[in-house]
């Protein structure tokens, strides 16, 4: 599992001309979901999240995570962060999960969400548009397969 994390003061999804989620000061969170991951995955990448300490403190320190600045999520299905580009010029997205797999996953990803913060979500398979403005800007990318 993958995901692209952005600190943010707010953020929202336009699906069909109309919006659908949308949130204040937290996290957008652009999440890939691996053909071969699962729910250990998505648990990781949660916790990983939320725990994150890239919130400023008084100090202007990144020291203050999601939980403890009260912040929201908007946890947004982004199939296309599993592409592989090493050849040709047409990505290749044999790695990401099928779209039955990837549905159930991103939806225990955001019941896991749910359990520490207000959570919104696009909308699974459609097309959408992300706005969001980008704090810092802090982007941050965090891989399941990655972890120790």
């Amino acid at each position: 599992m993958r995901a692209v994390v952005q600190r943010v003061d707010n953020a929202s999804v336009v699906v069909n001309g109309k919006e659908v989620a949308a949130i204040g000061k937290g996290v957008l969170v652009l999440l890939g979901i691996h053909k071969d991951d699962s729910e250990k995955d998505a648990q990781y990448i949660v916790e990983k999240i939320v725990n994150l300490r890239i919130f400023e403190n008084e100090e202007g320190k990144m020291n203050l995570s999601l939980l403890d600045i009260g912040g929201e999520v908007l946890l947004v299905s982004q199939f296309t962060l599993l592409a592989s580009t090493k050849r040709g010029r047409r990505p290749d997205f044999t790695q990401a999960a099928p779209h039955d797999l990837a549905k159930t996953l991103f939806s225990y990803s955001a019941s896991l969400f749910e359990r520490y913060a207000q959570t919104k979500t696009g909308i699974f398979g459609e097309k959408m548009l992300v706005s969001l403005t980008n704090n810092g800007p802090v982007t941050l990318i965090i891989d399941s397969r990655e972890k120790l």
